[in-house]
C-alpha cells in the first residue's frame, strides 16, 4: 500500500513536538457510514534493539485475508507523547508489504486522545490516509466518569473542555478500553465500529489477533 510522506523522522524530540503540532491541524473528523468490508489491526512491539509492526487484516467474518510484518533498528528514544517517532517508520515499512486494501484500521495505541491530539492512529492516519481508530489499554490524557461494571457501558473521554474519546467497558468486571478516533472518523463512529469487533475478549479482534501474531513472531525471531 502507498502513502504520502509528511515528514522526515530523523529529528530531535523538539522538532517531534512542533511537528505534532502542525500535523494535529490537518486532522479531519467525520461520521463513517460506509459498508465495511475489510478492516486492519497495528500492534507494535519491541526486542534488544529493534521493533516490530504487525498487521492482519480480517473481514465481518473475523476471517484472516493477510498478515505481514516488518523489523528494523529502533532509532528514535523512548519519549512519552512521542512514541509515534519510534513506532511510525516501523509501521509504514510493514504497509507497503500490504496488498490489501482496507476500509479501516485499529491501532493498538492512541488516536487524538493524546497530549497534542497526535497518537499514532490520529499520526499514522494522515500518512496513509485512511479512516482510523485508536484502542489503547490505558489513558494518557483527560477525565471521565465512572463506569457500571456491565459489558457495553462507556464514558466520554474529556481532555481540555473537548470529547476525545470512548472509555469502553468491553466485558463485564474488566477494566475499560480507551477508544479514541485517530483520522477520517468520529468518536461515534469509532465506538460503533469498534463494538461490532468486539467478541468474548476485552480487545476487538483487529488489535488483538495483530497482538497475538506480533507474539508469535517476536518469540521466533528470539529462538531463531
Amino acid at each position: 500500500m502507498n502513502y504520502k510522506k509528511l515528514h522526515e523522522w530523523a529529528v530531535t524530540p523538539k522538532e517531534a513536538i512542533k511537528i505534532q503540532n502542525n500535523l494535529k491541524k490537518l486532522l479531519k473528523f467525520k461520521p463513517f457510514n460506509k459498508e465495511i468490508a475489510l478492516v486492519a489491526g497495528v500492534d507494535l512491539s519491541f526486542f534488544e534493539n529493534f521493533g516490530l509492526s504487525v498487521i492482519v487484516v480480517i473481514n465481518r467474518n473475523f476471517e484472516i485475508k493477510e498478515i505481514t510484518y516488518h523489523i528494523q533498528e529502533v532509532k528514535f528514544p523512548y519519549i512519552p507523547g512521542l512514541l509515534a517517532f519510534r513506532e511510525g517508520p516501523i509501521f509504514l515499512k510493514a504497509w507497503e508489504k500490504l496488498k490489501t486494501n482496507v476500509d479501516i484500521v485499529f491501532f493498538d495505541g492512541q488516536g487524538i486522545a493524546h497530549p497534542r491530539m497526535l497518537g499514532i492512529a490520529s499520526h499514522m492516519g494522515l500518512w496513509i490516509e485512511k479512516p482510523t481508530i485508536g484502542i489503547a489499554k490505558s489513558r494518557l490524557v483527560g477525565t471521565y466518569k465512572s463506569l457500571p461494571y456491565e459489558k457495553g457501558n462507556y464514558s466520554y473521554l474529556e481532555f481540555n473542555g473537548n470529547n476525545v474519546g470512548v472509555v469502553y467497558r468491553s466485558r463485564t468486571n474488566v477494566k475499560p478500553i480507551f477508544i479514541s478516533p485517530g483520522h477520517l472518523i468520529d468518536i461515534e463512529s469509532s465506538l460503533t465500529i469498534t463494538e461490532k469487533f468486539i467478541t468474548k475478549y476485552k480487545l476487538p479482534e483487529p488489535t488483538r489477533l495483530a497482538h497475538i501474531y506480533s507474539q508469535k513472531i517476536k518469540k521466533e525471531h528470539l529462538t531463531s
